[in-house]
């Protein structure tokens, strides 16, 4: 018997929606639930969703005064130990990465606009240009496979049936506008022309949701072994 694919979305601060991970999930006709585990906590199981999607923060994935990042580490744990497929962005790939044995710590140096990633895998992983907005990065869990880098650090990787990424294929233009006003400081300090990002987004908006939905698609089907319109009772 058949059923929709059942989805749970870790959000952690109003300005951060799942944008097209969001649209990708509606047009498979998943079932998705959003938590906001800075804000609650959680007492539920995993293995009551297909696949988990943990999306970008402004804190530091290494920065445990934050009580929702342990939290959110033992749900990650939790979830692959239960072969939960988690889809971690940016700073969700980066709590990932630390969660399965890798580090997570402050680059030296930071990456903000439209970059261009090294693919070993471009079926599975496109070369981009992918949004970047970070000032941390990682190091590999164990036995981790690294799909993608630029110069700074890792930008994709798998691990079992979890995909972690350091760029941000949810972001919309409706997003990046409201991440320039939320976070204007963080460009002013970077040098970063907030209104020529905004327009570039606006600009690439058509090939990146594109690229962004085939990437939704290669890690449901080859990385999780999902059905993505609908799942198979388990």
């Amino acid at each position: 018997m058949s059923r929709r694919l059942k989805a749970l979305i870790l959000q952690h601060e109003e300005p951060t929606p799942p944008g097209y991970l969001g649209e990708w999930l509606d047009a498979q006709g998943a079932e998705v639930d959003v938590h906001r585990i800075d804000l609650h906590e959680w007492a539920h199981d995993p293995r009551d969703y297909d696949m988990i999607a943990s999306l970008g923060s402004e804190f530091a994935a290494f920065d445990d005064s934050k009580p929702f990042i342990r939290r959110e580490a033992d749900l990650l744990r939790e979830a692959v130990e239960a072969d939960v497929p988690v889809l971690g962005l940016c700073f969700g790939g980066q709590l990932l990465a630390r969660t399965m044995g890798g580090e997570s710590f402050r680059s030296e140096r930071s990456e903000i606009g439209w970059i261009d990633v090294q693919s070993r895998e471009p079926d599975l992983i496109a070369a981009g240009p992918w949004f970047q907005w970070h000032f941390d990065t990682f190091t590999l869990p164990p036995e981790a496979r690294l799909i993608a880098d630029t110069e700074v650090g890792p930008q994709a990787y798998v691990i079992g049936r979890s995909l972690g990424l350091q760029f941000h294929p949810e972001v919309t233009p409706e997003i990046m506008d409201s991440w320039v006003k939320a976070y204007r400081h963080e460009l002013d300090g970077d040098g970063v022309d907030p209104d020529a990002l905004l327009e570039e987004t606006i600009r690439l908006a058509p090939s990146v949701r594109k690229r962004s939905e085939q990437l939704f698609t290669n890690f449901v089907e080859n990385i999780a072994k999902l059905r993505p319109g609908a799942m198979r009772g388990r």
